[in-house]
């Protein structure tokens, strides 16, 4: 059983050359969550199958739109008056 990082390297290498990719990618997984921290036993018994990255550009977590969706009828705000901004009563 491998309890370092370099051992579980060479584990997911192997599988990686066995194109066993699934396996690579969950040992993969296993180095991340011991770089982040956790014990070996953690990241051993933790499940990693639902655990994806973000993409660059992608709106907040979990959510894979690129631009928020408008409810139907909305419409933006009016803009203000330059001439009037910023300028107080007299």
């Amino acid at each position: 059983m491998a309890h370092t990082i370099e051992d579980l390297q060479r584990e997911m290498e192997l599988a990686a050359s066995e194109l066993d990719f699934e396996k690579a990618k969950q040992i993969r997984d296993r180095i991340n969550l011991i770089r982040g921290g956790a014990s070996a036993a953690e990241a051993e018994q933790a499940d990693t199958s639902d655990l994806t990255r973000q993409r660059p550009g992608a709106m907040g977590l979990g959510t894979n739109r690129q631009q928020p969706i408008r409810p139907a009828g909305w419409k933006p705000p009016q803009k203000p008056d330059p001439m009037t901004s910023g300028r107080k009563r007299k």
